[in-house]
């Protein structure tokens, strides 16, 4: 003969089993998460154990190159391990960027790379193979100041002169970038737009050529980084009518901003970030941003910087996040408004 038991439960019996079956997955799931960040932490405290590449998605001696190879030496130095340098260049910074994007999320393989690849070649290009989401931005390296610089012939000395002469001669003028889409490209149309000129765009396939041009006479017009040029204005090749920052910088204290002489919100500086694959464990970014916080801030790599008119920036992986959605939106309207595409 079998027996069947039956337990019953009075209302107040299923409420407190209710609650203890609760307590008791939330005591799972809390001990799951300790557990994942016990994890985390012993892969913090044991990183890096290896060597960790740096892939900057630019060509050797750019300036995200240059500034990536100081980090580097540096954060080797503090980790007493290898940060071995890869560059990836090619599709305006994709190539290199792509390459990070499909690379495990250890913390061994961190990106260099300017703004471009996370923020306008998201719309330039219709075929990435990657998102913006699938990183996690470590810090910002340095930011360098811009300028907008006319070759020496052109017969204006100041901002308000080469709008005047523009628009006396609409079309007549052009403007030299560093290639379709680039952000010297975007700051010339943004120039353009916000001063109701017209000014005709020729792209080159660096900076080299484009600032020979603009010496040479060829190029009206130049929205440059300040490390670029500076020089050829000291020896009156050409003339830098304005900076493209909020406030005047100190190489050249006398030149003053877009905004200064009636042109507001044409702001450009030349930065770079570093980033990680965006799955990467939280203690290990942690540890990685304290530790690029501390390269940048020792008076050594200030000097070495400021020494080449770039300013060391750091901060948080929320800062950096911030400036990009910012980025994005903002050089997203010229680059629909002028209906640019990726070449």
């Amino acid at each position: 003969m079998r027996t069947t038991m039956r337990m019953r439960f009075s209302n107040t019996d299923r409420h407190t089993l209710s609650k203890l079956s609760s307590a008791l997955m939330t005591a799972g799931l809390m001990l799951a998460s300790s557990q994942a960040f016990s994890q985390q932490g012993d892969a913090a405290a044991d990183y890096p154990n290896r060597n960790v590449r740096v892939i900057v998605a630019a060509p050797a001696g750019g300036g995200v190159d240059i500034v990536a190879r100081v980090v580097a030496d540096r954060l080797q130095k503090k980790f007493g391990r290898p940060f071995v340098v890869e560059n990836r260049a090619g599709a305006g910074g994709n190539l290199g960027t792509g390459t990070v994007a499909q690379a495990e999320p250890d913390g061994y393989t961190l990106l260099a790379a300017g703004p471009a690849p996370l923020t306008t070649n998201l719309i330039l290009y219709k075929n990435l193979n990657y998102d913006a989401t699938a990183f996690k931005p470590l810090a910002i390296m340095t930011s360098m100041p811009n300028v907008l610089a006319v070759r020496s012939s052109l017969p204006v000395n100041s901002v308000r002169e080469l709008i005047d002469y523009a628009k006396a001669n609409p079309g007549k003028l052009n403007f030299g970038s560093q290639g379709v889409g680039t952000y010297t490209h975007l700051t010339g149309e943004l120039f353009a737009r916000a001063t109701g000129t017209q000014l005709t765009h020729v792209p080159y396939r660096g900076s080299a050529q484009a600032v020979n041009d603009l010496i040479g006479g060829i190029v009206d017009v130049l929205f440059f980084q300040i490390d670029a040029v500076l020089e050829h204005h000291q020896a009156k090749a050409i003339k830098i009518l304005a900076v493209t920052t909020q406030q005047r910088v100190s190489a050249l204290p006398d030149v003053p901003t877009l905004e200064e002489v009636g042109v507001p919100n044409v702001l450009m500086e030349t930065w770079n970030l570093l980033a990680v694959p965006a799955r990467t464990p939280s203690a290990i970014v942690a540890k990685l941003n304290q530790t690029i916080n501390e390269v940048l801030t020792s008076p050594e790599t200030v000097a070495q910087f400021q020494k080449r008119n770039m300013q060391p920036v750091g901060g948080t992986s929320e800062d950096v996040s911030k400036l990009l959605r910012e980025e994005f939106g903002r050089w997203g309207d010229v680059i629909r408004a002028t209906d640019i595409q990726a070449p």
